[in-house]
């Protein structure tokens, strides 16, 4: 399928063409006819026989926006100036700065802010360790660890390719949860360097977001980075995904009236986030849960199981497929109510859905390319999301770490758990109202002004109930 013109692929052309009647609207015929899209046209300069124009125009991909430039250079008269590719000029320096909160106008203030006056609040913190709080950036600060070894769908692209994601995550951290988040991208892929890094910068910050580390790995460093420091660790990849998997589906299954403990689940993906998702699901309640993976449906008989190599899958294994089905994905399909991918593109056929339970939920959440195209699944299946922007029911993780951060820091907790994690998942799906809910809007836009408030409230009273929360003291 070929994909649409997208923001992410936009360009800012300069160019100068006659100012011949039509001349403008040869130029945006071109640009369409080229598959283009025209989002923005303004008149630079103007002189008696010729224009100077920007032209802003979304494409497909690099090479598509090749062919749009080449496009406009072919109307009659036209001189292409410049392009730019506005999605590069938004990552130019970086998307993140510091700036100081306290202004430094004369002696007085510099006296407080630096020496001698800094001296007085340095003592404080060493008789009383958890005045850092309250007295430094670590209350509200995060850290964001990557070894750049699983970015995005790119892979294992290294520290310094992995930085603009990095920064990004930082930059939503901060427009949906007022965090202030600092990206940290290790050249070392070693696990114990790794841990051992994580724990020497840790007392600096209220938290850490690990992102992008590679499975089996990353199972390792989050659980052992938990077990041995005192502020979250919360593996986006694993937990964030599993919760809004969670959050979206309990507002699916309200849509076609099912219960978590009574469908039957098939998931695809038994990796970071894959078994994640699997064990939340069980602590929500579900009861009927078929995982697979590269290698078939993860069993206790399945030979690179029954040998305990992998912690994870003898974990799921010993958790799930109740009934003990050992066919393929296709077979477990049939009759299934849910089917949930973090997985591989097009892996599921139409055919397959098909064979599906009556009001049957698809999450193909793979990304960029789904398990199975959207519309190919809608034809059998009464929910479909994706991990997608140009779909319906988008799940993507944006839409609860900022929330989840920010109820941990304001509870000053010293961990996450399931609970926490769960209480978070019912928050989200609860920001959609029973009057909202309909098949294609299970889950709510980023952008909604109650989201991250909601989540955060849910957090923080999860944590302060379990015991992992501290009494806010100013």
């Amino acid at each position: 399928m070929t994909s649409l013109p997208s923001v992410s692929n936009s360009i800012t052309v300069r160019l100068e063409l006659p100012s011949r009647a039509t001349a403008v609207s040869e130029l945006t015929g071109a640009v369409e006819r080229a598959g283009g899209l025209v989002t923005g046209l303004d008149i630079n300069s103007s002189y008696s026989d010729r224009l100077r124009v920007d032209v802003t125009a979304a494409a497909r991909d690099s090479d598509h926006a090749d062919d749009l430039v080449e496009a406009m250079r072919q109307v009659e008269g036209v001189n292409v100036q410049k392009v730019s590719d506005r999605t590069f000029l938004a990552h130019l320096g970086g998307k993140i700065k510091i700036e100081a909160k306290a202004p430094i106008r004369n002696r007085d203030d510099l006296s407080m802010i630096y020496t001698p006056g800094v001296a007085r609040v340095c003592l404080a913190i060493a008789d009383n360790p958890e005045d850092a709080r309250r007295l430094t950036i670590k209350r509200n600060t995060i850290a964001v660890v990557t070894d750049g070894t699983a970015v995005l769908g790119l892979g294992n692209i290294g520290p310094l390719a992995a930085m603009p994601v990095m920064e990004g995550k930082a930059a939503l951290f901060k427009r949906f949860g007022d965090i202030d988040a600092f990206p940290i991208c290790l050249d070392t892929t070693d696990t114990e360097e790794i841990i051992r890094t994580v724990k020497a910068i840790a007392p600096g910050f209220a938290g850490i977001n690990l992102e992008d580390i590679s499975a089996p790995r990353c199972f390792e460093i989050e659980a052992r980075l938990r077990d041995e420091l005192d502020i979250p660790v919360f593996h986006d990849d694993q937990h964030g995904t599993a919760i809004v998997a969670l959050a979206a589906l309990r507002n699916a299954l309200r849509v076609v009236g099912k219960e978590l403990a009574d469908v039957r689940i098939v998931q695809s993906g038994a990796g970071a986030a894959g078994s994640a998702i699997t064990r939340l699901l069980l602590h929500a309640g579900a009861r009927d849960v078929i995982v697979t993976d590269i290698n078939g449906v993860v069993s206790k008989d399945r030979a690179d199981i029954a040998d305990g190599r992998d912690p994870n899958l003898t974990w799921i294994a010993e958790h799930t497929n109740p009934r003990g089905f050992n066919g393929t994905l296709k077979e477990a399909l049939r009759d299934a109510d849910v089917f949930i991918g973090v997985s591989a593109p097009h892996i599921v056929a139409e055919e397959d859905v098909a064979t599906m339970a009556k009001d049957a939920i698809v999450f193909a959440m793979a990304n960029p390319v789904p398990e199975i195209e959207p519309e190919l699944a809608a034809k059998h299946a009464t929910v479909v999301a994706t991990g997608r922007s140009d779909f319906a029911n988008q799940i993507n993780n944006v839409l609860v770490f900022p929330g989840v951060f920010r109820g941990l820091l304001d509870a000053q907790a010293d961990g996450i758990d399931l609970d926490i994690m769960l209480a978070a998942a019912k928050a989200l799906s609860d920001v959609v109202k029973p009057e909202e809910l309909n098949p294609t809007y299970i889950i709510p836009s980023v952008f909604h002004p109650d989201l991250s408030s909601v989540i955060a409230r849910a957090v923080t009273e999860a944590a302060e109930a379990n015991g992992r929360g501290r009494v806010e003291q100013d």
